[in-house]
């Protein structure tokens, strides 16, 4: 067999050209493209890797806030409830001090108001009691009885011991005006005689009188002047008993009073504290 070393060489030229067209053009264009694209994915999992990374990063952080959320509202909720009963037992305690301050209030108000009411109802029957005998007294009036209220009066006009006499001296001692005597009745001339008897021999002279009917002097006779009087008359003992009447009630009333009074001092730091 012969072999065609000519065709042959040309193969083998043919053969590294085309090995060394295919190195530059192709061999090594792909190369570096898969150089390029190793070094892509690389980069694009270094990537991927530290996404991966930060993204764990990023849900461990968020379950520590969650973790620290959770807690905080756990601390928040606990204090919630500590507030809200602490709020609720103030709130029922100023109101139970609100309920008894109003209750010793309408206590206070009732106990006023029975007080009242008691002064009140002894007023009127005391009024009604004196008023009764006030008029009975007068209905009751007979000739018998006013001669007694005469010599009763002239019984104490002559009796006008040295401090009284003298009051009754001096006060005619700078007037010439008459002396007034004022009845509830008619004074006879008999009974007016008597009495101008007797205020003459107290005074040592002669003096001139003026007599009028007085139904209000119940009972009795008045003299009076230049702003002195001098009389007897059951209405002067009833506006005695009247007054000693008022003022035992008064005294009675009074240590209930004070007492009020005290218990409501007392009773004014408490409400402040409540207010």
């Amino acid at each position: 067999m012969n072999i065609n070393w000519f065709t042959v060489i040309a193969q083998v030229i043919n053969f590294v050209i085309l090995v060394w067209l295919l190195k530059k053009f192709l061999y090594k264009p792909v190369l570096l493209a898969i150089d390029e694209r190793e070094k892509k994915i690389v980069t694009r999992l270094e990537d991927a890797r530290q996404k991966k990374e930060e993204a764990k990063k990023e849900q461990d952080e968020f379950a520590e806030k969650n973790k620290q959320f959770e807690a905080q509202k756990k601390v928040m909720m606990e204090q919630a409830v500590t507030d809200t009963n602490l709020q609720k037992d103030k709130l029922l305690e100023n109101a139970k001090k609100d309920v008894d301050a109003l209750h010793t209030r309408q206590q206070k108000a009732i106990a006023d108001m029975e007080e009242n009411l008691q002064k009140d109802i002894v007023q009127k029957i005391q009024k009604s009691v004196f008023d009764i005998s006030r008029k009975a007294l007068k209905e009751l009036a007979s000739a018998d009885l006013e001669e007694q209220i005469v010599k009763l009066f002239i019984g104490r006009l002559v009796e006008l011991k040295d401090e009284a006499k003298k009051q009754f001296t001096d006060a005619f001692i700078t007037t010439s005006n008459p002396v007034l005597i004022q009845s509830a009745f008619e004074l006879q001339q008999p009974q007016q005689t008597a009495i101008e008897q007797a205020v003459n021999d107290v005074l040592g002279k002669k003096i001139k009188f003026e007599f009028k009917t007085a139904p209000e002097v119940i009972s009795g006779i008045e003299l009076s002047t230049n702003g002195y009087k001098l009389s007897w008359s059951i209405s002067e003992y009833l506006a005695s008993l009247q007054n000693n009447l008022s003022q035992t009630i008064k005294e009675t009333t009074a240590p209930a009073t004070e007492a009020k009074k005290l218990n409501e001092k007392k009773q004014e730091p408490e409400q402040q504290m409540v207010n």
